[in-house]
């Protein structure tokens, strides 16, 4: 055969755009009857043989869809492309806000290293160092100046516990490597309502670390701000929250691998401050040369250092030891072997906040600082390292990790949602990702609650702290109690120690959920006693309206519906044209008796819809429905209700013909009598209703 009578066959499953064929036909004429033209295009090429052609094929549409097997296809990019140019903007300003999509297999490069990690899920708890201790110091002053030392004391007895609780939480990480923390731990091994409770004191507790760390963080800056003798407006707390809220749930919505990147600065900027100003300021306590940068107040005695004074002290002070449980909740998001990881990040974690507690204790004790319009921590900071640029990194810096320390809950509340919603107890809009594979809902829910919350305190640290430790320690105590019961049903490798230490954490950190409820009842902590019953309610509401809708949509093999549907077809009509005949066409490929419903308001114009009937479409029955009073929505509904009457089993089908506008302003200039009859009729159950467009042209 010669060179230039090869051709090639066309077929539905054409090469890719621009691959060149060989003729495999007998002339150049049989090869373009078989190309189809609306698909491909075919060009004539000559090789760099003599009398050598040869056939180049391309596509003459965009390619929407990589073929991958028999009736198995994937969405190009290409079939996503905006379709106006408002979209193209609105794209456009969305990839320079949050960055390019992602593709789905692109989520096993967005996890995160141990560095990252610490940043993301370890900021909160390291951020608690900054005001942990000012929390205890509060409620110490109403006993004067001398029982402020036993906050150094408190603080002791809470890194102890701290310790137990992370040991616990590492083991979590082994045993629950798919994340859910608390909640998988109680809902498996204690039953599904102690999980639900440990999920929402989670939930309680993240949206109030959002709220406590930004608005700690914005006070580290109205304290400097005062520090140096300008005046601060009340409003300005409220104002910086806000701001940095929002900075937070956009920087969440470039994905957690982004929001690691951009936080880990201030985090590690924060570590290194607070280390030199622990390190400096014990050598200096050791030396003699450690002073307040003013006396501090002398206190008046208001009550005796009592029982109960200590333990409201130490059920303030412990929110210190928020955020330990943020790393079970996200072990998924680690690079392999994602329990390892998750578990040396977590003694990091707890081996810094432990370090960095104690620290501030101790020096706020040798120096018998006393909380005012300063935050403890930078009365500390100005004492170690005076008020110059060491002591203005290191504000900013503690403004960083506050902020930051928000992105904890940022990175564990949407998937702790999502987890929830996979178990039909949240919306199922949670357990979708965004364009770079976060949780976007749960993102932006977040973000709003906690604005909300902030805005109702008046970004008041202190009132939103007394909220704060009772759903930190709820969620404790059902997690180490879940543990227990996990080891006993396992019995695993060394199960006997491990049920030694959970059981005994259960103990512990159960007796300090008591003190602070107790302690802090009056004081707000009485919202969250009321908030988690109320949050459970809703996840029950939530999973029985989804188990009905399983129940009802489930396919019973001895309860098949019929297949045969006695349908009837109705076209309203407002006159005869383009619209309607494209409706009424749409129509008959449905039933061929369709019925054409015209609701008169003008006896002339149905004279004129009648004979245009008669004309166009004389093969199908029209019915005129006068309307007295020159309704159109209503006089329909009535007539389709008085078909049912006659013919109860029908399924009534309206054909809704539908012009779409060029211009968005044009709509304005019409009534959409069609959308209208759509809401009228959507939640009917034996009525469907399709709308027919017809596009009208520039």
């Amino acid at each position: 055969m010669k060179p230039s009578d090869r051709g090639d066959k066309n077929d539905s499953s054409a090469p890719d755009s621009g691959e060149e064929l060989p003729h495999q036909t007998d002339n150049l004429k049989s090869l373009k009857k078989k190309v189809r033209p609306d698909l491909v295009i075919s060009e004539e090429k000559h090789g760099a043989l003599s009398g050598n052609r040869y056939i180049r094929k391309r596509q003459s549409h965009p390619r929407y869809f990589r073929k991958i097997g028999p009736g198995h296809f994937v969405a190009e990019p290409e079939s996503d492309r905006p379709s106006s140019p408002f979209e193209t903007g609105y794209r456009a300003f969305k990839r320079v806000l949050i960055g390019r999509p992602l593709e789905t297999a692109e989520e096993i490069h967005q996890r995160l290293n141990k560095v990252k990690a610490l940043a993301v899920f370890g900021s909160d708890a390291i951020s608690s160092s900054a005001y942990a201790t000012e929390a205890a110091l509060i409620i110490l002053m109403a006993a004067g100046n001398g029982a402020l030392h036993i906050s150094f004391y408190e603080a002791i007895a809470i890194t102890l516990m701290l310790s137990m609780v992370a040991f616990s939480y590492r083991q979590t990480v082994h045993a629950y490597p798919h994340g859910g923390g608390s909640y998988n731990v109680s809902r498996q091994n204690l039953g599904v309502m102690p999980g639900l409770i440990a999920a929402a004191a989670l939930m309680i507790d993240y949206v109030l670390t959002v709220s406590v760390s930004i608005a700690a963080g914005a006070a580290a800056v109205t304290s400097a701000l005062s520090a140096s003798g300008h005046s601060v407006s009340p409003y300005l707390n409220v104002l910086l929250s806000l701001i940095f809220i929002a900075l937070m749930t956009f920087g969440n919505l470039r994905g957690i691998r982004q929001s690691g990147t951009i936080f880990s600065i201030p985090t590690y900027l924060f570590v290194i401050s607070i280390s030199a100003m622990i390190i400096v300021g014990l050598f200096k306590a050791f030396t003699g040369t450690l002073h307040p940068v003013s006396p501090p107040p002398v206190l008046q005695v208001a009550q005796p250092v009592t029982l109960w004074l200590i333990l409201r002290s130490f059920s303030a002070g412990a929110v210190a030891m928020s955020g330990t449980e943020a790393i079970s909740n996200g072990v998924p998001a680690f690079q392999k072997p994602e329990s390892k990881n998750a578990a040396k990040t977590l003694t990091w974690m707890a081996a810094l906040l432990g370090v960095f507690f104690l620290g501030v204790s101790y020096l706020s004790m040798h120096m018998s600082l006393v909380p005012g319009d300063e935050t403890i921590i930078s009365q500390v900071a100005r004492a170690v390292f005076g008020t110059n640029a060491f002591y203005i990194i290191f504000q900013v810096a503690t403004m960083g990790i506050l902020i930051i320390a928000a992105n904890t809950a940022f990175a564990d509340f949407p998937r702790l949602s999502s987890v929830l919603a996979r178990d039909n107890y949240m919306p199922h809009q949670f357990t979708d990702r965004g364009d770079r594979l976060a949780f976007s809902t749960g993102i932006i829910a977040l973000g709003g609650i906690a604005a909300l919350l902030v805005v109702v305190f008046k970004g008041n640290v202190m009132s939103l702290i007394h909220l704060y430790a009772v759903g930190v320690f709820l969620a404790f105590s059902l997690s180490d109690s879940g543990m227990v019961v996990h080891w006993w049903k396992t019995r695993g490798p060394r199960w006997k120690t491990s049920i030694i230490i959970n059981g005994a954490d259960a103990v512990l950190t159960s007796s300090v959920l008591v003190i602070v409820a107790v302690t802090k009842f009056m004081f707000g902590a009485w919202i969250v006693v009321l908030l988690v019953p109320v949050i459970v309610a809703i996840f029950l509401v939530i999973h029985r309206h989804y188990v009905n809708v399983a129940e009802q949509l489930r396919i019973v093999p001895e309860q098949l519906p019929s297949l045969k549907i006695d349908q009837l077809v109705i076209v309203p009509i407002e006159d005869v044209n383009y619209a309607s005949l494209r409706a009424i066409a749409f129509a008959r490929t449905i039933a061929k008796d369709a019925i054409l419903l015209h609701i008169s308001t003008d006896p002339e114009s149905a004279d004129k819809v009648r004979q245009k009937v008669n004309t166009y479409v004389p093969d199908l029955k029209l019915v005129v429905v006068e309307s007295p009073f020159r309704s159109f929505v209503r006089p329909l509904m009535a007539y389709v209700k008085a078909v049912h009457s006659q013919r109860p089993d029908a399924f009534v089908t309206i054909i809704l013909p539908e012009f779409l506008t060029v211009h968005w302003w044009e709509r304005f200039l019409h009534e959409h009598t069609a959308a209208r009859l759509h809401r009228a009729f959507e939640k009917h159950p034996n009525i469907a209703v399709v709308m027919v467009p017809y596009l009208l042209e520039k």
